[in-house]
């Protein structure tokens, strides 16, 4: 996804690439390189940074819907090839890690048809534009295998809405839940069952055993609790649930073993949330059109003046004060934006 958006940026006429990739830790010759695996915080951080050069709101949702689907190789061609589109969207979950270890998916099949997006390893909330990649890439992939103009029956998003977010209700069908306790788009049963239109038994085979053997290789490697914590610190936020207890409950883990693996990470529970809605607050503040009421519901507080008081206590600001500081004039020429054909 990182180097899609950037060959769309360069596209649509962004000339200055090498020192936006300079500032998120990557170099052109990076992106270039397909065989260089890119870090996730980088890629998000990049995403970000081009969103904002282009002044693009919705860039990742833009790039998947600009996307060639082939461009993903190994996992389009491992669903392309399925018998039906249950058994695609498993082979999508179970191989997406070829591609991108920092997202995790998962496939329900049951009274409905649900796929659902994790993170591992990344703070979920930092990012935006990758996660509205991929439900729209998850959606385009399925009318595409199946040759139906498929219409999920909910799209959940955790970050919050944006006056451009219309778009993907456009896009989807309906309109998108904003704010969720989670990512996942959600179609019925019965698609389960959809034939897919070009299935080929023998390719399947071939590309997924070439997955198997590339998961069998490769070295697991353990990521700290913290980014863990954090995603479920975000789930949990507006609704006002972010005591140590039910945070070590959707980990699976009880209270004081969570207490332990985060002092060994030499963190506190309380630390840990106080620094995510710092850097949250400052995400959202930078959102022009999200009153500040929201933004106090999104990072927990009952009431806005408990969100100033803390928030003048982090910055020594108000949050109108800040954001009153983030205003940039609108009058500076923006890069072209192609066309997206739809």
């Amino acid at each position: 996804m990182t180097r899609l958006a950037c060959a769309y940026a360069r596209s649509a006429g962004l000339e200055l690439l090498p020192p936006l990739l300079h500032r998120v830790g990557l170099t052109v010759r990076d992106i270039d390189d397909e065989g260089v695996r890119l870090p996730v915080k980088a890629q998000i951080d990049c995403l970000n940074a081009l969103a904002q050069a282009l002044d693009d709101r919705l860039l990742g949702f833009h790039v998947a819907l600009d996307m060639d689907l082939r461009r993903t190789g190994f996992l389009y061609y491992a669903a392309a090839s399925s018998d039906v589109l249950a058994s695609a969207l498993r082979g999508i979950v179970r191989y997406s890690a070829i591609l991108n270890e920092g997202i995790r998916l998962k496939v329900d099949c049951g009274e409905t048809l649900r796929v659902g997006f994790g993170y591992t390893g990344v703070s979920r909330l930092s990012d935006r534009h990758q996660i509205e990649a991929w439900t729209g890439a998850i959606v385009r992939v399925c009318r595409d295998i199946s040759g139906r103009e498929l219409q999920p029956t909910a799209v959940r998003i955790m970050h919050p809405r944006i006056a451009e977010s219309g778009v993907l209700d456009n896009f989807f069908g309906r309109a998108v839940e904003f704010s969720a306790d989670r990512d996942e788009v959600v179609f019925t049963a019965e698609a389960a069952k959809l034939p897919i239109v070009n299935a080929d038994h023998y390719l399947n085979r071939l590309v997924t055993g070439y997955g198997e053997d590339f998961l069998s290789r490769r070295k697991s490697r353990s990521a700290g609790i913290r980014a863990d914590v954090e995603n479920a610190i975000g789930a949990l936020l507006p609704h006002g649930r972010t005591q140590l207890a039910g945070v070590a409950r959707k980990l699976g883990l009880t209270p004081r073993t969570l207490r332990r693996k985060l002092a060994a990470e030499g963190v506190t529970f309380a630390g840990i949330l106080e620094d995510l809605r710092v850097v949250m607050a400052q995400h959202y503040l930078a959102e022009q059109d999200l009153p500040i009421s929201r933004i106090a519901w999104l990072l927990g507080y009952t009431e806005v003046s408990a969100f100033s008081h803390a928030f003048r206590r982090w910055t020594g600001r108000t949050p109108r004060a800040d954001r009153s500081r983030r205003q940039r004039p609108r009058s500076t020429p923006q890069p072209r934006r192609r066309q997206v054909a739809r």
